[in-house]
């Protein structure tokens, strides 16, 4: 029998929103330029897997 896997939308999409939102709110106050911003989403996620690790 062939296994399916089905993908569910359970708590990844808030994960997503509250990543999001937290990455906003670190702009707004930190109140980066717009090539720090950028910088900001590529760096920021990567330290916060290492931490959360």
């Amino acid at each position: 029998m062939a296994y399916e896997r089905r993908w569910r939308a359970g708590s990844s999409g808030f994960a997503g929103m509250f990543w999001f939102a937290g990455w906003l709110f670190t702009l707004a106050y930190a109140q980066l330029l717009w090539w720090q911003a950028i910088l900001a989403l590529v760096i920021w996620p990567y330290y916060l897997g290492v931490r959360l690790r």
